[in-house]
């Protein structure tokens, strides 16, 4: 089994949307699981409302989720580490240099490969998570489909 652990800055709003998302799309024949956390995450702090009500709309259940900061151990366990802007790789990479191979935006995986920053949706209405909902969603296709790419 391997691990793609998603960051953001306070693990409530879109790592833990990305990796509730990549959960329920990929298909059980891969062999990858995911794991969400934040470069500036308290421990224990439920997901933002409006990102359990956004996910809620598409039949995924994000009440049990609890934040939890970027740690050594969790770098250690990632196969790939998928980080919502520039900044939080930054953040990850001065942490931990030796994982640079290993660090990629999320946005990094589509045809065009324009690295873009995912929008923070923190303190928004209920239609910003959802299109930084969407915006995830778009860029876990390209992900995924690079992860069954690597896997052939």
């Amino acid at each position: 089994m391997k691990t793609v652990l998603f960051v953001c800055t306070g693990n409530t709003c879109r790592s833990p949307m990305a990796e509730a998302l990549f959960r329920h799309r990929i298909g059980s024949d891969m062999p990858w699981d995911a794991k969400s956390a934040g470069v500036f995450a308290d421990n224990g702090a439920p997901a933002s409302p409006n990102s359990i009500a956004a996910l809620r709309e598409l039949g995924i259940d994000l009440t049990d989720h609890r934040s939890q900061p970027v740690t050594a151990e969790l770098i250690n366990e990632a196969d790939l580490i998928i980080t919502m802007s520039e900044s939080h790789a930054d953040h990850v990479l001065n942490w931990f240099p030796e994982v640079g191979n290993k660090v990629c935006l999320i946005n990094a995986f589509g045809t065009s490969k324009v690295p873009a920053d995912v929008s923070d949706p923190f303190g928004g209405s209920l239609n910003t998570y959802k299109r930084t909902r969407d915006e995830i969603d778009r860029a876990l296709s390209d992900l995924i489909l690079f992860i069954r790419s690597e896997l052939k």
